[in-house]
């Protein structure tokens, strides 16, 4: 492996930690969202932490999580890889995750209440989920 594979790999990392410190960051703070009255200081207080979180963190990490990724992907000649492949559909499935949290976001800062404090609890567990099969798979490559 190449020097710049080494720092493609150490970037992708990187991003990849960032990303799923704010997916699971997320979800928690819009646990505690869901149940504050609207328009109320502390879910002033929410509505910004969730934003920044999101566009300050959570998107540009997963942005740079994908490109990086399929960058280094591309140099080790691994797009064929099945692995890889299912990890893509991991990942995809991380991204449809993070957009349906993007949209919850969305919502509370129009002081909706698109679902109760449950509904958060248990969507913070999925990008667990997501990860441990992510991590797995790189370090498995099971085929």
């Amino acid at each position: 492996m190449s020097d710049w594979s080494l720092w493609l790999k150490s970037l992708h990392i990187m991003a990849f930690a960032a990303w799923m410190a704010a997916m699971w960051y997320l979800p928690r703070l819009m646990v505690y969202h869901a149940d504050k009255v609207a328009g109320g200081d502390s879910s002033e207080t929410f509505k910004i932490m969730e934003r920044r979180l999101l566009k300050g963190i959570a998107t540009p990490a997963m942005i740079l999580t994908i490109v990086f990724g399929l960058w280094l992907a591309y140099l080790q000649n691994q797009l064929g890889d099945g692995w890889l492949h299912a990890k893509l559909l991991l990942v995809f499935f991380m991204a449809g995750c993070h957009g349906v949290l993007a949209a919850h976001v969305k919502k509370f800062a129009r002081d909706e209440r698109p679902k109760p404090a449950r509904f958060y609890r248990v969507i913070n567990e999925v990008p667990t989920l997501l990860f441990v099969g992510i991590v797995l798979l790189v370090i498995l490559k099971p085929f």
